[in-house]
């Protein structure tokens, strides 16, 4: 089991209902997509059709306030919409050119396609007559755009030619069906709730599909068998199966499903996720099927599932229920299997859970006090804990009563694995069959700590890790964390290709660890000469802020060379080491300097370095943003007229502030997928569910604070020049909608008639948010970007009219 937080996935939470308590939300090779420079980001009621699709929804229209003359591109597919997407797209082009005619695209296209690149793969089982681990992978590549889904066995997976069997092409399915189907992962039925599965050493027989229309969050559910390889019909066989919404859904069993689903009026949250959860059993409709928990219709989402951890001694199963009242805030509610009914956690509400064996696991993401935990400590925010869990749900029981008498016998005993300090915080864990892998950054370097489960299901003994942190990204998956200590070991940095090992949990601190190298990614972008190092800026309230720079060993500090500042700052999401492919070919090899700022807002030092950048405090990010910048300036790595910076989804937003907030600081500025209207982000698709993280601007908010940070409010009419910016979004992207990018560029081309304001815009028809749906896409889109940025630092642009 790989657990994962609020940490590092931003916007992409709420894409699982479940308590996460880490920052390791992907598995390695979803995170070297999600968190690449080059790849930024991270209802109908009718039966599934390969011919009717449901069109995006639209947004609130109603006005608010003062009247916006550019609300009409909030309209996502109107023919007025698209027909300004297709003409500022031909324009672009036109000024900019073709990006997939440059070496560029070429070079970059060839790495995202390559055959040498690691194939990371899930474990779903065992093979009955060989008793070989089955091993799932998803690829794509030039003769398989879409991809396709494909299984060996491990000791396939051990050789240099491993042998793969396709399981389901989604090229061919998406021709069959005629719709540009973009794969969005699965669900599989644990083989623990799975009557055919043949046990713990059998094999996953059913998975949950979710596919994307052209990479919108919104996805088709459609059950598939992994026996038969072929999707369970659902009208001749009774497979699950929903249409587009952003459904959330977990298997109970074989033949009941958990569902948050789009089944009507009400059924939706306001943010447009699950308002409610149906225990769905097979062979009846959704609709029929009995509403077992609920939420508001202002909360963000609700959901359901069911952790079996009864195999590991004095476990259980545990059913849990979340309602997300805001983006970090949640009630909680468990019930073990021998519990009538549901018991409400006594845990702060920004308080994330799990279950490992008889523990309850525990991240604190503010003071803890002894009144509230029934202990005699007081636990810091960031720290990771545990207890005996169900000497807390009865604790939680007692506390609900008021009975102080069951509460002292509650006895509770609290274990601390990790207490922050000024530099060092939690960002996740995942386990084993006996062993949990905590991981800390300490200034941003990463670290793990090994524990083993005590005799008899008992406390978490330390036996091993790193003595320090290291500039890098580690990933220690569980190669099945049911039966076997065995671990995919994934390490790299920002200009070492990834390693891929085979390891062993119980021979941690031995020569025997490392049981063998199973792949290795071969250099993507010459790294000769570089190097890395980490440099620390003063924000302007003194807080002192770090980056990592990367650039040619004995560089000249004369502010010559082309530079990159990269960030994100928000939704305690942290930036990291990892290799970077596409800034390497597109960047770096042509002598730039690249740069990450881990700025508040972010999760690089816990909860802390995010809550500071909320929402009234926002500012605090921008300014750490150009600190960095002019640090770089200062250093003389660069001078305003050769920075640019890049961002996408909040940074974009962040990107979006420095045109506006220090338009002299850079000479190119790319905004991507970004939200920059933010007297409306609330009423356009998720954006109700970010609240909490920036304000609500129907309220004082907007006055008090958020009018401050709002680029598409704030573009100053009585400059004469802006830096050359890029501006770039998807029209299939449901969850930041497509209108901040297009009302932005609207209103900069109106304002800025003869003004020395050169703005490009491109919108991609597909891509969802993370601005591509295949590699094509993801290399056009990353060439036209590094390549505009790269001629405006060596003022190779064309003149802009």
């Amino acid at each position: 089991m790989m657990m994962i937080s609020s940490g590092r996935r931003a916007l992409f939470l709420l894409q699982s209902s479940r308590l996460i308590l880490s920052a390791r939300a992907f598995t390695p090779s979803l995170v070297s997509q999600a968190f690449q420079p080059g790849n930024l980001f991270l209802p109908s009621s009718y039966t599934f059709s390969s011919t009717k699709l449901s069109p995006l929804p639209m947004a609130n229209t109603i006005m608010d306030g003062e009247e916006d003359p550019y609300i009409w591109l909030e309209e996502v597919e109107s023919p007025e919409s698209i027909a300004f997407a297709e003409s500022a797209n031909a324009k672009c082009l036109a000024e900019l050119g073709d990006p997939s005619e440059t070496e560029t695209y070429k070079r970059v296209l060839t790495a995202l396609q390559s055959d040498e690149r690691i194939p990371h793969v899930r474990m779903l089982g065992y093979d009955k007559d060989t008793g070989d681990m089955l091993l799932y992978n998803f690829w794509r590549d030039a003769n398989s755009p879409k991809g396709i889904w494909r299984k060996t066995t491990m000791q396939q997976y051990q050789s240099a030619d491993t042998e793969w069997t396709t399981v389901l092409d989604l090229d061919k399915l998406a021709k069959e069906e005629d719709i540009s189907w973009v794969w969005k992962g699965y669900t599989a039925l644990p083989r623990s709730l799975d009557s055919q599965s043949g046990g713990p050493m059998g094999r996953v027989t059913r998975v949950l599909l979710n596919l994307s229309r052209g990479g919108a969050d919104a996805t088709y559910l459609r059950e598939f068998d992994l026996l038969t390889e072929s999707f369970v019909d659902a009208e001749n066989d009774d497979g699950f199966s929903l249409p587009e919404a952003k459904t959330r859904a977990s298997y109970k069993s074989r033949d009941v499903l958990l569902v948050g689903a789009d089944t009507g009026e009400d059924s939706m949250t306001s943010s447009g996720y699950p308002r409610t959860v149906r225990e769905w059993k097979r062979g009846t409709k959704i609709e029929d099927a009995p509403i077992v928990f609920e939420g508001e219709k202002t909360d963000v989402s609700c959901g359901q599932y069911l952790l079996d951890e009864s195999d590991r001694e004095g476990g259980d199963v545990y059913e849990v229920q979340s309602r997300s009242i805001s983006f970090y805030d949640r009630y909680t509610y468990v019930k073990k299997q021998s519990d009538d009914t549901f018991t409400k956690l006594a845990i702060a509400l920004n308080t994330g859970v799990s279950f490992y064996g008889r523990w309850m696991m525990i991240r604190v993401k503010a003071d803890w006090e002894p009144e509230d935990n029934g202990s005699d400590k007081t636990f810091k925010s960031g720290s990771f804990l545990y207890v005996d869990a169900g000497s807390f749900i009865e604790f939680s029981k007692a506390k609900a009563d008021g009975d102080e008498d069951a509460i002292k016998n509650c006895n509770l005993e609290y274990h601390v694995l990790f207490e922050p300090t000024a530099t060092t915080s939690y960002s996740g864990y995942s386990t084993t069959k006996s062993y949990l892998i905590v991981y800390i950054l300490d200034d941003v370097k990463e670290q793990l700590t090994f524990y083993k489960l005590g005799e008899g299901g008992g406390p978490f003994v330390q036996v091993g890790g790193d003595e320090q942190g290291q500039i890098r990204s580690v990933s220690a998956s569980p190669v099945d964390s049911k039966t076997s200590d065995l671990i995919l070991q994934t390490t790299s940095s920002y200009i070492s290709p990834s390693k891929l090992v085979l390891a062993d949990a119980n021979k941690i601190g031995t020569d025997d660890y490392m049981v063998s190298e199973l792949k290795s990614l071969p250099e993507m972008f010459d790294s000769s000469g570089l190097e890395v190092s980490q440099q620390f800026a003063t924000s302007k309230d003194g807080t002192r802020i770090p980056y990592f720079m990367i650039h040619k060993k004995g560089m000249k500090l004369d502010g010559s060379t082309p530079t990159l500042l990269y960030g994100y700052g928000g939704f305690e999401v942290s930036l990291g080491p990892r290799y970077v492919t596409s800034v390497g070919i597109s960047w770096l090899e042509r002598g730039g300097v690249y740069v990450e700022a881990n700025i508040r807002g972010g999760g690089e030092y816990g909860p802390q370095w995010h809550q500071q950048a909320l929402r009234e405090n926002r500012n605090l990010c921008y300014e750490d943003f150009i600190a960095v910048g002019e640090h770089l300036v200062e250093s003389k790595v660069c001078t305003p007229q050769t920075l640019a910076c890049r961002g996408g989804s909040n940074g974009g937003l962040l990107t979006g502030n420095m045109l506006v907030q220090a338009p002299d600081l850079f000479q190119a500025i790319h905004i991507a997928v970004p939200l920059l209207d933010m007297k409306r982000y609330s009423k356009l698709l998720a954006g109700a569910s970010w609240m909490a993280e920036y304000g609500d601007p129907d309220t004082d908010d907007w006055e008090n604070f958020l009018h401050k940070y709002s680029p598409y409010h704030n573009i100053d009419v009585s400059r004469d020049k802006y830096p050359n910016v890029l501006v770039t979004t998807s029209t299939r992207d449901d969850r930041v909608h497509p209108a901040h990018a297009r009302k932005m560029v609207k209103k900069l081309w109106d304002e800025g008639q003869g003004k020395e304001w050169p703005v490009y815009y491109y919108e991609n028809i597909e891509g969802g948010h993370g601005g591509a749906s295949d590699s094509r896409q993801e290399a056009f889109m990353t060439s036209l970007s590094y390549d505009f940025m790269w001629r405006a630092l060596t003022n190779a642009l064309p003149r802009k009219e």
